[in-house]
């Protein structure tokens, strides 16, 4: 899996980090520990122009919903997570997602589990 990443660093909103294959762009909280984080949406521009997005949480956010959703009665009373273009990962913060996106890269799958997104 390639794991050499560029620097990374906030641009207004988002959080940028650039790899050699990929630049993802995060939207977390002004005040989230990026180390912790465990549900955020991220856009990711390929080298060859192409854009793709997706929404990335934790197996364990996803449990907590799903908890959460038991008592409330939303999803069925918690039976079910769905979310159009969502992509679940073990572990939370964002360089750990950032070693999904790339390792969905050169295993061949990246396409078929993120968006595109048209121009």
């Amino acid at each position: 899996m390639s794991e050499s990443t560029q620097p990374s660093g906030w641009d207004g909103p988002w959080y940028r980090v650039r790899t050699e294959q990929f630049e993802a762009a995060f939207l977390p909280d002004a005040d989230e520990d990026l180390d912790a984080v465990n549900d955020i949406d991220v856009q990711v521009h390929l080298r060859d122009g192409s854009r793709w997005s997706a929404t990335i949480c934790t197996v364990g956010h996803v449990q907590t919903l799903m908890e959460r959703w038991a008592t409330s009665g939303e999803a069925l009373d918690g039976r079910y997570y769905w979310c159009s273009d969502g992509l679940i990962v073990r572990d939370a913060g964002i360089s750990n997602m950032v070693e999904v996106l790339a390792g969905l890269i050169d295993n061949g799958e990246f396409t078929q589990v993120l968006n595109r997104l048209d121009d």
